[in-house]
Parts: C-alpha cells; structure tokens; sequence
C-alpha cells in the first residue's frame, strides 16, 4: 500500500521530493524502498465509510464555493448563483476547512494511519489532507485583498462565464439571468476586499494593473438592446447569451434590466476606485518577497504551484542548466533552416540575427484572424489522427479552436484552454489570441496546440472528468506543476507523432519536421526554462522588470509584446510560472526511470495511461504512482531450476 505521509505530501513539507533533473532525465537516486503495493490478485479491502463522508462534504463544499464552475459541471442546484467574496464567507469558508481537516486527523488516527485501507481510500484521504492543509497555510496571506490584476479578476473573468455554460433550455437562460442579478454585488464586494487591501499594505505590484481600467470599460461597454433595437448593436458582453432570444421575452427583458441599471453602473464603479483609489496604493517593488508577507508568500506560492519544496536558489540553478541545453538544441536547429546568414554568422551574432529575421520576416505571421484560426484547426486535425499511437485512453468531450474575446486580448497570453464537461453538455475550447497577428508567429503554432489542446491540457483534463471509477472531489484537484508539466511533456510529444506531409529526410522529427516549427519547439521549450531563472530571480534574487525582459529577449525567439506580458504575468502569479519546466522534468525523468527498468517490455501507451488515470497529482505523489506500476509491469521471471 502507498504510504499515507507520501500520498499527504504537505503533511511532510515534501522532503521525500528529490530535485527535478535537467534533461536527459536520469532515474533518481537510490531511496529507501517505498511500500509495495498489493499484487493485482489480492482483494481491496472495504472503502471506509467515514472517508467517503468527509470526501463528500468536502466536494459539495468545493461545488457551493464555486457555483459557476458547478454549473460547469452539470450540477443545477447552484446555478443560479455567484461566488461570495464577503469577508464573512471566507471565514465560513476557513472554519470549515479547519474543522474538516481536524476530523480527517481525528479519522486517521482511530485508523492507525489507515494501514487497513486500499491503496484509493490512502490516496484519496492524502491529496484531502494536501487540500486543507496547503489551503489553511495560505489564509495567512489572506489572497482575496489581491484578486485582481490585467490577467485574470472579476473584470474579465465574469463577462466570460457564460461562455463555460450550457444554454439548451428555457430555465438555462433564466437562471443564468438570475446569476447576472449577483454580478453588482460581486463587484462590490471585490472593491471591499481591494480597499481591506489597501488598508492592511497587501497592494499588487502597479505594473500588473496596467490596462484594468480598461478592462472594466470593456465589461461596462455595448448595448443591452431592447425590442426595438438594431439587430446590428453592440451587445454587452454579459448580454450577448440572450440574443439568441426573441426580442420581447421577458427573460431577455429582465437580464437588460440588470444589466443597463446594475451591471455597467457597478463595472464603471469599479474603474473609478481603481482609477481614485488603487492605483495610487500600489507598490512600485514587483518581488513578492518585497511585499508585506515578505519571502514566506513566494515559498509558499512556490510550494503551492510547483508541489515541491525547492527553494528559488535551487530553481533558479536548474532554469540556468536548461537554458545551457536548450540553446545548444536550437543552434542545431536553425543549421537546418534556410535562413541565408547561417554559414556566415556563428555562436551569439548567428542566433540574434536568426531570431531578429523570426521577428520581422512576413512569411511567418498570417494577415488575417481568420487565417491564422484555420491554421489552428488544421494542425488540430493533423494530431488528432495521431493520438491513437499513443493513448489507449481517450476523452469523450471534443474540443473546438476559437477566437479569443478582446475584452482580454489586448493584455492576454498568446492562447488558453477554456475547459468544457460532457456532464454540462459544453466542449472544451482551445482560445486563440488574433490581436497584433504580426507577433503570432507560425512556427509556435504545432506546440502551441500540442500545450493548450491534445495531447495537452484538453486531453489531460477531459480524462480527469471522466474518472467514473474515483471520487468526484478527485475530479477537481488541479496541480499546477501536474497539468502544466503534462502540457509542456506534451508538446514533444510531436516528435513522436509521424506526419505523411513531412519531408522523407526529417522523419525523426515526427510533425517537428520543418526546421523553424521545431525552431518553435525549442523556442516555447526555453521560454519555460527561462521562466525557472527569471521568476525567483524577480521575486527573491533581486531582479527588476527590465532584467527579466532582457534576459527572456537574449534566450528565446518570443516577440516582444509576448515578452512583456509574460513578465507582468509572472509578477502577478508569483510561483506559478516554475511548475511548468518542473513537472515537464519529472514527468520525463520517470518516462527514463520506466524504459530503463522494463526495456523492451515498456509500454509507452500504458505509461500514458498511469500518467493520466489517477487525474491530477502532486509530484512525489506522481513519482510513488509510477514506481509501482514500474513493479507491476516487471516480466515475470522464470523460476530457477534445481
């Protein structure tokens, strides 16, 4: 059986993680044998009743705290409402917590540790324990005074969620009508917290709250058209479900109603305390060590994002060692290009004059959205057909490729995933940004659709969904250095994708085989290794602003706009953006640890399938995972003759 403390990992600090490995991967350092788990043949013991208990409070609870993400998922009972980011909830909110995690404890010990549980009930009650108590250790820092910044807030976030809901009926529109009801307070409330913010020092960085302001026009901006409106107006964005409406139905009537006299006022209230208010009470220092929580907020943003205890010296050190790496891969890279410099330039002059050609050359950037959204589609197809190689296992929920909303282009990332659920009838969508198509370069295209969606975040999330067999409070643990890891794992996937289209010389290259998309690889590969150097270097080495940006500039063919979006974005989510090379290392480092323990035995299908079947995990909780289905999968060896 898994051992109850691994499977907890907060509940020891993860000391038992070892250092992820700059690549190749090699196996870890010989540790103390971890329990075995019991042979296939054995029967599971009882599921324990009282788990269950506590497991189904726990997910009725994560379902009442977030409604529209309920809704998501299929369950009506909260449908008609919105978060509460009252002061008074989030203390509801962390008694609960508090009490939960002294009756698991409590449950725990009259079970010994739960040495007479099967191996599901160890790992259900051990990522349980690693929620409550990685969530009680960050009350401290009280997240709610600091939920705004031009990445993500109630000004973006809110315009969008009826874009996660489903609208097949009748009740669909009237309840989410209602829901629009609660937007003013919601607003309302986040000013309060931002003001308590204020109040107590905790202030974003003002770099990151550079084009908020606009945001809130943008949600407060367009039309709720009556009856007797234009069918050409501009809808606002909270409007635009119930345009699908006839014009003098009373729902789409009362959702104007709300959102001429309740939700432009309270967005354009916003603005005005951003603009009178918050901004002049931001701090210039973007580190997060640098704020009033000091260094203690970033390690435990650290520990949150990357489920490791690492420190950001140790961090930083790999992200150099990867850089080293990678920039040896990309050299190797453009001597297979055309570029017309590269036998006359060498070293540093080669690789800036490549990447300046990258930047500014038209044959890399599409004209139009359009263009650039069927180039999307296209190699979305192109991998589709290839997944069967490598999955035994595939989603239910397909998934689409759109365009992104503007109110969040202009400050958003070059592409998301926006998750759906076969339970609430929406697909998952892989979300384009076409704002400046002359910084949307083509050779990032095939990783970029690898990432966000299949073999990516699409595939890896939707299989989560659809765990039949776990509890449904598993279905909603998202790991940042999991699904990010997974993500950035794969991308390279593509190197082992065959493409009929490619070129007979590069058929190692799989659908990396033009030299600039495997360019792009690289590029969006570095980029993560960068994010290991530059984010603890801004938040506890030191770094300014302008370093980081430098430093990125030097070391990856990103355009400049992505660049600065993506600084400001690692100054807002401090931590968040080290998961990714970190959980690509160790998933890495464990696909090594398998092929060189089973040889010619290895199943990478299988290997998938254990990667992905348990949903989302931290990383020693991974590792343990992997190293049994490692034993399990062992050929059994003849017996010895006498």
């Amino acid at each position: 059986m898994i051992d109850l403390l691994l499977a907890a990992c907060a509940a020891t600090a993860l000391a038992l993680q070892p250092a992820p490995q700059a690549s190749p991967p090699q196996a870890s350092p010989p540790q103390a044998s971890p329990p075995r788990a019991a042979p296939p043949s054995r029967p599971s013991p009882p599921r324990s009743h009282e788990l269950k208990a506590l497991l189904d409070e726990h997910y009725e609870f994560l379902l009442r705290s977030d409604p529209v993400r309920a809704t998501t998922l299929g369950h009506a009972k909260y449908s008609t409402l919105l978060r509460d980011e009252s002061p008074e909830a989030y203390a509801r909110r962390r008694a609960e917590t508090r009490a939960r995690l002294e009756r698991l404890n409590t449950l725990l010990s009259h079970e010994e540790g739960g040495a007479r549980w099967g191996e599901e009930d160890l790992l259900d009650a051990g990522l349980l324990r690693f929620e409550l108590e990685t969530s009680i250790a960050g009350d401290r820092f009280l997240p709610e005074q600091r939920s705004m910044d031009n990445k993500r807030g109630v000004q973006i976030d809110t315009p969008q969620m009826a874009d996660s809901l489903p609208f097949a009926s009748e009740s669909d529109y009237d309840h989410f009508a209602t829901r629009l009801e609660s937007v003013p307070t919601l607003v309302d409330q986040t000013i309060a917290q931002m003001r308590a913010g204020i109040a107590s020092g905790r202030v974003q960085p003002r770099v990151v709250m550079l084009g908020c302001i606009e945001q809130c026009a943008a949600a407060a901006a367009g039309a709720a058209p009556g009856p007797n409106a234009a069918p050409t107006a501009d809808p606002n964005p909270f409007f635009k479900p119930f345009l699908k409406l006839p014009a003098d139905s009373p729902i789409a009537l009362r959702a104007r109603h709300t959102v001429t006299t309740g939700i432009i006022p309270a967005y354009q209230r916003l603005a005005a305390f951003l603009k009178d208010e918050y901004l002049p009470a931001c701090r210039d220092a973007i580190a997060a060590s640098d704020s009033i929580d000091g260094p203690d907020l970033y390690q435990h943003e650290l520990l949150l994002q990357t489920t490791t205890t690492l420190k950001p010296e140790e961090i930083h050190a790999i992200g150099l060692r990867e850089v080293d790496r990678i920039r040896s891969e990309m050299m190797d890279a453009i001597a297979r290009t055309d570029f017309p410099r590269k036998d006359s330039l060498v070293g540093d002059e080669l690789f800036h004059a490549f990447v300046a050609d990258l930047r500014s050359n038209p044959r890399f950037y599409f004209t139009t959205p359009d263009d650039l959204l069927r180039g999307y589609r296209d190699i979305a197809k192109r991998i589709d057909a290839q997944l069967p190689r490598l999955f035994r296992t595939l989603p239910r929920n397909p998934y689409g490729v759109r365009e992104m909303p503007l109110i969040s282009a202009k400050m958003g990332p070059t592409a998301y995933y926006f998750p759906g659920s076969i339970a609430g009838g929406v697909p998952g969508y892989f979300v384009a940004n076409t704002y400046q198509l002359d910084q949307r370069p083509k050779y990032e295209m095939i990783s970029l659709t690898m990432h966000e969606a299949v073999p990516g975040h699409h595939l890896q999330i939707a299989l989560a969904q659809e765990l039949d067999s776990a509890h449904p409070f598993r279905r909603l643990l998202a790991y940042n250095a999991f699904l990010e890891g997974w993500a950035l794992y794969a991308e390279r996937l593509g190197l082992e994708m065959s493409d009929p289209d490619s070129p007979p010389a590069s058929p190692a290259r799989g659908l990396y085989a033009d030299p600039y998309d495997d360019f792009g690889r690289l590029t969006y590969e570095m980029w993560r290794a960068c994010r290991l150097v530059v984010d603890p270097g801004m938040h506890a080495l030191g770094w300014s602003r302008q370093q980081a940006i430098d430093f990125m500039k030097a070391n990856t063919a990103l355009s400049e706009l992505n660049i600065e979006r993506e600084i400001d974005r690692y100054i807002a989510w401090p931590g968040q953006a080290c998961g990714y090379k970190l959980g690509e290392l160790k998933i890495r480092e464990l696909r090594h640890k398998a092929e060189t323990a089973l040889g010619d035995a290895f199943d990478l299908r299988a290997f998938h399938d254990t990667i992905l079947g348990a949903g989302s995990l931290p990383l020693p909780v991974l590792e343990e995972r992997v190293t049994r289905w490692i034993e399990h999968s062992r050929p059994a060896q003849p017996p010895l003759r006498q």
